[in-house]
């Protein structure tokens, strides 16, 4: 008598409460300060409530984008809005890893929270190694990166990336060499590498899923420059983490324009004060 095959479960693309609520007490369960827990029970349940009462969203960038926008129309403090996005990533990892969602969806996840949080250019993430990712000054970095030109730099590379990466490591059981690779169609990872082709095809794939028509790797670069821009960061910071030779092809890739209104010189705290 034949044996009846059972069903392999299919990764899904939009989570119900339930799935939800699995991923979230992963989470919590990862986590080992109890103010952090706190935080981030508090930051999903909200998203949770946000996201059970919009209409079937798949769970991918899209919805993270549309929450951050839901966020900044509530007025939240910047500072609260990244603790709010941090918490819905972590539930976006443990997902995938416990097979709610599509390995390719989790592998697009990490490429491009990459791409944008260290603003790598696409030749640079291919070649990237996991013996590259090294503790400097008690802070993540991609040490010794070898970029265009042949220039050499070290890239930060933000906690919330290296949560990623760290997630993907271990889905794969990546311990050296390659960090990203292709995943097959039994939804393992497999190979030494990651061609330009499939890269591409993440990063289209991402892009379709948020509306966006045409979106490049390199698209994802100037994206992360303008971010640091908008946050604050420092021109010439900004140019070390992209390894431009120029600070002028910074500016290019932020579109920095000189202000006369609330000039920068107006308010250096040397100004007399008034009588």
């Amino acid at each position: 008598m034949p044996k009846c095959r059972k069903k392999k479960r299919s990764p899904k693309r939009i989570l119900a409460l339930p799935d939800l609520e699995q991923s979230k007490t992963a989470v919590l369960n990862s986590l080992t300060s109890k103010s952090g827990q706190r935080s981030y029970d508090h930051a999903i349940t909200d998203f949770v409530e946000w996201y059970c009462s919009e209409p079937r969203l798949a769970f991918n960038r899209t919805v993270v984008l549309r929450y951050r926008i839901y966020l900044e129309q509530k007025q939240y403090a910047p500072t609260t809005i990244n603790l709010r996005l941090a918490a819905v990533r972590r539930v976006a990892y443990e997902a995938a890893d416990s097979g709610l969602l599509s390995p390719e969806l989790a592998a697009g996840i990490r490429i491009i929270a990459t791409l944008i949080g260290c603003g790598l250019r696409r030749g640079e993430l291919l070649a990237l190694h996991v013996e590259s990712i090294q503790l400097r000054e008690e802070h993540w970095v991609i040490a010794d990166l070898l970029g265009k030109a042949g220039h050499v730099r070290t890239v930060p590379i933000p906690a919330w990336v290296k949560e990623a990466i760290d997630t993907w490591k271990e889905a794969g059981g990546i311990t050296e060499g390659s960090l990203f690779r292709p995943i097959n169609k039994a939804g393992r990872v497999w190979g030494d590498g990651m061609t330009p082709k499939v890269l591409w095809e993440v990063v289209r794939e991402a892009a379709s899923r948020a509306g966006i028509e045409k979106l490049a790797p390199h698209d994802l670069r100037r994206t992360c420059a303008r971010l640091c821009h908008v946050a604050g960061g420092e021109l010439d910071q900004i140019q070390f983490l992209l390894g431009h030779v120029s600070i002028q092809t910074t500016e290019r890739y932020l579109g920095c324009k000189q202000k006369f209104r609330d000039a920068v010189n107006d308010r250096m705290g040397i100004e007399p004060k008034g009588d």
